[in-house]
């Protein structure tokens, strides 16, 4: 079995709803006769709401649309009706918009205290220059490529062999020269046996992935001895 399904066009609707105001305005005006006491007002509110409870057969109904007074109640009542859904319409969106903003926030903040601590873990490390080349200064030599994490780093350096004990500059550099310094620290060596070591914090947080230089300079002679960095 087909069913056809008939919806009123654009024109017949503004038809429909221009004979409805024609009529509205034929019973404000007094031009009919309406039958019977008027309804109650509970009755009216639910006409103004299209209630489903009201059946178009109620001898109240046509009363109602043939009433000057009944017909000025129910379009006050559908007005007001009209602008609480339209307020609790409104309420609901800005209700949600609340909501999903604060969504956003949480996720937001818990992202960023991931990041934090993410960015905020120290990285431990270790450079073994015990058999590395250097260059001191701007003389070139054989050297040992170093690489460390864009992170807070605590290296642990051995250095390199016959290097004298005592408290040691350690730096990172965009060149060899001490130009560029992102970030440095000062530690005593520990001796290992034959092998001296230094435990340095580098925050190493700020720099871009690229090639650099690690520095170790001695305090008491002032001696500087730089190794290719890579920073990943």
């Amino acid at each position: 079995m087909r069913l056809n399904l008939w919806w009123p066009s654009r024109a017949e609707h503004r038809f429909e709803k221009w004979i409805a105001q024609r009529h509205q305005e034929r019973v404000l005006a007094g031009d009919t006769a309406p039958q019977g006491p008027c309804p109650r007002e509970d009755f009216l509110q639910k006409l103004a709401r299209k209630s489903r409870d009201i059946l178009l057969s109620d001898p109240r109904v046509d009363h109602a649309a043939t009433c000057p007074a009944c017909m000025r109640r129910l379009l006050t009542m559908r007005r007001e009706h009209q602008a609480r859904r339209q307020k609790l319409v409104f309420a609901s969106a800005v209700a949600t918009c609340v909501v999903i903003a604060a969504v956003i926030t949480v996720a937001r903040h818990e992202m960023e205290k991931r990041s934090l601590a993410t960015n905020s873990a120290v990285v431990a490390e270790t450079v073994n220059l015990w058999d590395a080349g250097a260059f001191r200064g701007e003389q070139p030599g054989q050297l040992q490529s170093v690489s460390l994490p864009a992170a807070r780093v605590r290296l642990t350096i051995i250095l390199p062999r016959f290097s004298s004990p005592g408290r040691y500059l350690v730096a990172v550099t965009h060149a060899p020269d001490e130009n560029g310094l992102i970030t440095e620290a000062a530690s005593t060596t520990a001796n290992r046996g034959q092998q001296e070591t230094l435990s340095v914090d580098l925050d190493l947080r700020r720099a871009r992935a690229g090639q650099y230089y690690l520095s170790t300079t001695h305090e008491q002679d002032q001696a500087s001895y730089y190794y290719p960095l890579q920073i990943r």
